[in-house]
């Protein structure tokens, strides 16, 4: 396990265009182990990162410049999404994930919302085990685009 970082070392700022191959990058490295585990790509590796970051929030988690982590917010019809985090395997376990969570309920609480939810595949259950562990509860499961997910909600 890698050393947590000190908060003050972990940047975050808001993706710009000229962030798309480092961003396909870190979500590749994230979500490339979940392959063979669910027998298909997941979700965030599908998307476009172009159009992710001219429709959604998107942030970068930069350590020393490297791209550490990204993070996908959206406002939708059942209320603030935290879409992806990713975290480059190589930060994993350096703070860059909580970091990236405390942030997305930030900018939940921010926008006037009393609640974050989040989805994830149902195979990923290391993935349910941390969100349950940081106080996410499960509401909806539901099959989209090929994918059976587990949604859950925290309430701010």
């Amino acid at each position: 396990m890698n050393r947590p970082a000190p908060v003050s070392q972990i940047k975050l700022r808001r993706a710009v265009a000229s962030d798309v191959a480092s961003i396909t990058a870190c979500v590749l490295q994230a979500y490339s182990p979940w392959v063979a585990k669910i027998g298909q790509k997941p979700g965030p590796m599908l998307d476009d990162y172009t159009q992710v970051i001219a429709k959604e929030i998107v942030y970068l988690a930069e350590i020393q410049g490297a791209t550490a982590g990204v993070l996908v917010l959206s406002s939708t019809h059942e209320g603030f999404l935290l879409e992806n985090v990713a975290v480059v395997p190589a930060f994993e376990g350096t703070g860059v994930g909580r970091r990236l969570l405390a942030f997305a309920e930030e900018q939940a609480r921010a926008a006037g919302f009393d609640s974050i939810h989040l989805y994830t595949h149902e195979k990923m259950r290391r993935n349910i085990e941390l969100y349950t562990r940081v106080g996410y509860v499960e509401f909806d499961r539901r099959e989209e685009i090929g994918l059976r997910r587990v949604y859950m909600r925290k309430m701010l």
